[in-house]
């Protein structure tokens, strides 16, 4: 079965084309950081015109490295939501106009799901249930999934998402956008002994989130020293910042894992590139005997691949969406089949 997956929810535009919900033909993805670079953030009017416009040659180009023709697929897996609302607009309604003209059946799909369903493209073998943890800069969300396509939500942030506070204490610092690899690479540098910060939300059994307070704590230890370090300073504060961030990211998870009794955690999302949350989880999960699974970085970020993956599940489960399928910028991920669908 082969699916053409599109994702455009926010700067990332991407097609690809996935064989049985695992295997990559294809994947493609051209990133709008430039455009966006110079406003420190993504301007949403510039990221659908970018969509629109990069949409058609990245789909032919997903096709001609797959070796394929439109003829030859199952569906059409486009990013609904959530994300930005012109953005998914745009993709949305250029997935409806390939599946009129190449009558293919479309399938919408969240955005969050993609993210857990990129595991499978790397390890065929996982399968709920299980734990996950989606962080990015527009999410934080843990998740048990009960099986493909149902998903209890756990947990998420009261407020800034992690990759936002890391983008934002990456400008207080004046390190440019996006912040977050430029954050993991000077944290690296530093000693997170040397300039320490509270991990947020330490309640034992709290599911949720919150990295506000932690950005704020930044600030305000930045006016304590008197402006913004540099060198080895710098390094030491961001070490601290990344440390406290990451911390909570696994605290939160095995707790998780250890309140629902579930052995495997999938943690994906952005963030999920930053070395020192990779780190700490890791070892953590070893400690706790859970077994965590990371999606490469290319796959952590923003990708159609995992969007063709979501879809291949959606499609075997029987969903088809219709042309007044509407794009969502917010979508929850929760989902139980209703009684009769035969889904359940």
């Amino acid at each position: 079965m082969l699916v053409l997956g599109i994702e455009s929810s926010c700067d990332e535009t991407a097609a690809a084309v996935v064989r049985d919900g695992r295997e990559i033909l294809s994947s493609v993805v051209h990133s709008q950081v430039r455009e966006h670079a110079a406003f420190g953030g993504v301007v949403p009017e510039i990221a659908a015109r970018n969509h629109l416009m990069w949409l058609p040659p990245l789909v032919r180009e997903a096709l001609a490295r797959a070796k394929i023709s439109h003829g030859d697929l199952a569906c059409i897996a486009v990013t609904r939501g959530p994300g930005l609302i012109g953005a998914l607009l745009t993709g949305v309604q250029f997935a409806k106009g390939l599946s009129l003209a190449w009558n293919c059946p479309l399938v919408g799909v969240n955005h969050l799901e993609g993210h857990l369903a990129a595991a499978r493209l790397e390890h065929p073998d996982i399968e709920p249930p299980f734990i996950g943890l989606v962080v990015s800069g527009g999410h934080t969300s843990l998740y048990r999934a009960r099986e493909w396509g149902e998903y209890d939500l756990l947990g998420s942030t009261r407020d800034d998402a992690a990759g936002e506070a890391f983008d934002k204490v990456a400008k207080v610092c004046g390190l440019g956008y996006p912040g977050g690899a430029v954050v993991d690479r000077l944290a690296r540098q530093g000693d997170p002994a040397r300039v320490k910060f509270r991990r947020p939300m330490p309640g034992k059994d709290n599911l949720e989130f919150s990295f506000s307070g932690l950005k704020t704590a930044v600030i305000t230890r930045i006016g304590e020293m008197g402006g913004v370090p540099a060198g080895d300073e710098l390094n030491h504060l961001l070490a601290g910042f990344q440390d406290a961030a990451a911390g909570a990211l696994v605290k939160k998870t095995l707790a998780a894992a250890r309140i629902t009794g579930l052995k495997t955690a999938v943690v994906s999302g952005g963030v999920a590139c930053n070395s020192r949350l990779r780190e700490l989880m890791l070892a953590g999960a070893d400690k706790s005997g859970v077994r965590v699974i990371f999606p490469s970085p290319a796959l952590c970020a923003d990708n159609a691949a995992m969007i063709a993956a979501a879809g291949s599940i959606a499609f075997e489960r029987g969903r088809r969406d219709t042309l007044s399928m509407a794009a969502a910028a917010r979508l929850p991920l929760e989902y139980r089949p209703a009684a009769g669908s035969g889904l359940a």
